[in-house]
């Protein structure tokens, strides 16, 4: 049995920000957490995802905002095959990277890590709404999401 995390980073209050955030409400609308799959809201506090990570999982997706110079709404899917090691802990920790590199230090991480992001358009402005593009992009992830499940 394939125990699974799936955490969802972002701030819903500074629009495509919140993107990990609204797929991981998608994903629980359409009953997708079970015995063997646990969903957890991180928002902007990444210490709760190394602390979530204490217990073991065989796999984690991290599901974000991303920027990565591609188009409004682009959903890109990749395998985490390192992680940095650390020996800082910084309690206000708040990007999936240095939650990782926490979490590592307080014990080993799942043996499979992904992470699911969407290239943002909106991310300097207060808003709760996600742009349009960013939006339609919600569902994409949830697929690539159920692929890797």
């Amino acid at each position: 049995m394939t125990r699974t995390l799936i955490a969802g980073f972002g701030n819903v209050l500074r629009g495509d920000d919140g993107f990990g955030v609204a797929v991981l409400q998608r994903l629980a609308e359409r009953g997708t957490a079970s015995d063997t799959v646990e969903l957890l809201d991180v928002g902007t506090g990444g210490i709760r995802l190394a602390q979530e990570l204490i217990t073991p999982y065989d796999r984690l997706i991290i599901i974000d905002a991303t920027t990565r110079g591609g188009v409004p709404g682009s959903v890109y899917t990749l395998v985490v095959d390192g992680v940095r090691s650390t020996n800082e802990i910084d309690m206000h920790t708040t990007v999936p990277s240095r939650a990782l590199e926490v979490a590592q230090a307080l014990g080993p991480l799942p043996p499979q890590i992904y992470m699911v992001g969407c290239e943002p358009a909106i991310v300097d402005e207060w808003t709760m709404e996600l742009s349009p593009a960013v939006a339609s992009a919600v569902d994409r992830a949830v697929r690539e999401i159920e692929q890797l499940l």
